[in-house]
Order: C-alpha cells, then sequence, then structure tokens
C-alpha cells in the first residue's frame, strides 16, 4: 500500500495535512522561541555576571599594571582552556565529609609590647595579637566560598574561633578579591561590629564599598602606610590573579603584607606562587619574625604552580625569607585543587625533614591551633 492509497479513517501525516505556510510560520516560531530561550540565557548571564565582577581600578601604569589590567612579571595564571584540559583530568585527592573542629578558647583582649600570639582561624584567617593590637588576615566565616549560598565550595571542616569569641579588631589585612579570601558576608560584619581599618591592594577598595564596606585603604606593591593602631604596614608582591565575576579578570591586584612593630616583622604572603620576590622582600626585612606561607591547592602542578605554590616551595620560601618561624596556611578546610585534605601536611613535614629543619620552625596548625611567642631578646616591658 502506498501513502497514496491510505485506507479509510487513517489521518494522513501532518506534513501533508499542514499547508507550507503554516508549516513555515511553525518554523519560525520554533526558532523564535529558541533564540528568546538562548538570548534571555545569555542576558542574564551577562548581567549576573557584570553583578559579581569588581569595580576594577584606573591609574598610573607601572611593572604590573597595563592601565586596564595588572600582570604578573613572570607567567602568568593558565588560560580557560587550560581549566578545560585539568578539570577533565582531575584526580582529586580524599576529603572527609566535614571535620569538626573545636574551636579556640576566647584569646586575650590585648597582648603586650613584643608579644607575638597567633590563632589559626581557617584557611588563611589568623588571628594576629602583636603590640596590643589585633589583626584579622583575609577573614572567612561562611560556609561556601561562592557568589552563592546555595552551591559552590562548601567548607570540610569547622571555624577554629568563633566569630563572638574576637577580640576588638583594629585592622584587616585583605589579600585579593577571591572568594575564598574575601568573604563579603563575614566582612560586613566585622566591619559594622568592629570597625577596623582594612588594608588591600589596589581596586579592591571599591569592591568594598559596592557593598557598604567602610575602613578600606588601597595599596601598590611596596607602598608603606602607618595604620591608626601606630603599626607599620607594607604591601608586598605576590604571584597570583583576580576576579569576582565574568569581566573583571586582573582589574584589582593582589599582595601580602609584612607588618612591622616592635614585636618583629610578620609576613603575610597572601595566595602567591613560589617566586623571587622572596629575595627582595628578605633583602628589604632582614629580621621577620614570623611569616605565613600558603602551602595547599598546589596539584596538578603544571596547572596551580603560577598561581599556588606547593608545600615544597614554602620551605623554600621560608629558607629565602630567614624568618625565624614560619605557618602554613591555605590548606585543610575547602577542596579547591587536587591535592587532599592531608597532602600540604604531609609534604611540608617530609620536606622539613629532608632538609633537616625542625617542624617547630615551620608548622602547620590545626583549626583553633594557638601559637604564641613572647617578648624578643633585648625586648623591655
Amino acid at each position: 500500500m502506498t501513502n497514496q492509497q491510505l485506507p479509510q479513517n487513517t489521518p494522513a501525516p501532518e506534513s501533508q495535512t499542514q499547508p507550507p505556510k503554516q508549516r513555515r510560520r511553525w518554523t519560525r516560531r520554533a526558532f523564535l522561541w529558541a533564540g528568546g530561550i538562548f538570548g534571555a540565557s545569555a542576558m542574564t548571564g551577562t548581567a549576573f555576571g557584570l553583578k559579581l565582577s569588581s569595580p576594577g581600578y584606573s591609574g598610573q601604569l607601572s611593572d604590573h599594571f597595563n592601565g586596564k589590567r595588572f600582570h604578573n612579571p613572570n607567567e602568568g595564571a593558565r588560560g580557560f582552556l587550560d581549566m578545560l584540559k585539568w578539570m577533565n583530568e582531575r584526580q582529586p585527592g580524599h576529603w572527609s565529609e566535614f571535620r569538626q573542629v573545636t574551636p579556640a578558647a576566647p584569646p586575650p583582649k590585648r597582648v603586650g609590647k613584643g608579644e607575638l600570639r597567633l590563632t589559626f582561624v581557617n584557611h588563611t584567617t589568623v588571628l594576629i595579637q602583636m603590640d596590643g593590637v589585633n589583626i584579622l588576615t583575609d577573614p572567612v566565616w561562611s560556609q561556601r566560598i561562592s557568589p552563592v549560598t546555595w552551591a559552590g565550595p562548601k567548607r570540610h571542616a569547622g571555624v577554629g574561633l568563633r566569630m563572638q569569641d574576637l577580640p576588638p579588631i583594629d585592622l584587616i589585612l585583605l589579600s585579593h578579591n577571591h572568594y575564598d579570601h574575601c568573604d563579603v558576608a563575614t566582612l560586613s560584619t566585622l566591619a559594622r561590629v568592629h570597625r577596623p581599618q582594612i588594608l588591600t591592594p589596589l581596586g579592591n577598595t571599591a569592591l568594598l564599598n559596592a557593598y557598604g564596606i567602610g575602613g578600606g585603604q588601597d595599596m601598590d606593591w611596596w607602598d608603606s602606610v602607618t595604620t591608626r593602631s601606630g603599626l607599620r604596614v607594607t604591601c608586598t608582591p605576590a604571584w597570583h590573579f583576580s576576579n569576582r565575576g565574568l569581566f573583571d579578570r586582573d582589574t584589582s591586584l593582589w599582595g601580602g603584607f609584612v607588618i612591622s612593630s616592635d614585636a618583629g616583622d610578620v609576613y603575610f604572603a597572601g595566595d602567591t606562587g613560589f617566586g623571587d620576590f622572596f629575595a627582595e622582600i628578605a633583602a628589604r626585612f632582614p629580621r621577620i619574625r614570623m611569616s605565613l606561607l600558603p602551602i595547599g591547592a598546589y596539584r596538578p602542578r603544571w596547572f596551580m604552580s603560577a598561581v599556588h605554590m606547593g608545600p615544597d616551595e614554602a620551605v623554600k620560601a621560608h629558607q629565602m625569607l630567614k624568618t625565624e618561624w614560619s605557618m602554613g596556611v591555605h590548606f585543610g578546610t575547602f577542596a579547591q585543587a587536587d591535592d587532599g585534605e592531608k597532602e600540604p601536611v604531609e609534604l611540608l613535614n617530609a620536606t622539613l625533614d629532608t632538609l633537616a629543619i625542625s617542624r617547630e620552625r615551620f608548622r602547620a596548625l590545626e583549626n583553633g591551633g594557638v601559637w604564641e611567642l613572647g617578648r624578643q631578646q633585648g625586648d623591655t616591658p
């Protein structure tokens, strides 16, 4: 039986019952609907990306700023295609679902002249108490390091110090604008309760202002300021990158800080790959008492090394800086790369043992761990 000899009461195919003009009209409508959905999605994504993006910075050109974007003096961060390659080839190490942490006891309100006390809160958040001044580095108390509260990297370990147990915070050092370092929810609460001064590399104060967070002051690499509390703080180079949305890649600067006081120089490296700038920091600050050095999010090396140093490189930095003591940070709370939860500390300790460096000199504390150093020799009460 052919299509021309259909049985009685059998409907003809739709293509034969619809006139050609009607079929073309439905085809156009389908294309319009598809185009509309695609366009709406693109517009929504663009709007969301713009909303998340940092305001950026405009100012004088330098060896790390071309008038629009900042850059490392060495090789920059890997690009989008490299990221896709990494995502396709990932071999992540083991992380526990969640590790309960017993928060540290409330710290003293202040420490005395020449004294240094550090509480490792989590990730790169450290409470530094020195010479009667209380400082927080990259404070993060949120459950996720993400632009939204319902998705994104979540914490695998509890916070080592409750926010309500903090002493009065005088100063916050904010190294750059990534979500695991620039936690707007936490910063908003701290700004409201403590009214701290916030020092941060170029372009990040505009982001803070956009969220109603006051007290910010931008600094370029090697800029020095005397804080309201009387400390001398210098912004130092780092090899990293910045962005929060889709359209603000490297439009604000990243960096570390050296805090100088009677308690000795304390260096906070922020988030960085390994570089020869450590030697320049050592030359400018030959008596660093304590360094906070990142040791996690380093695998795979081919992808991460330009922006995250590994524990073995952190030990090299410890040696280059000629620092008396070092504390490992940027590990153990958020799974951001392929190294497992315990790998950074294991490699750190193995490297120290190989080089015959005492593990007491370079410690990786648990969340809530406290490290106290008294007055340096020669200090007077």
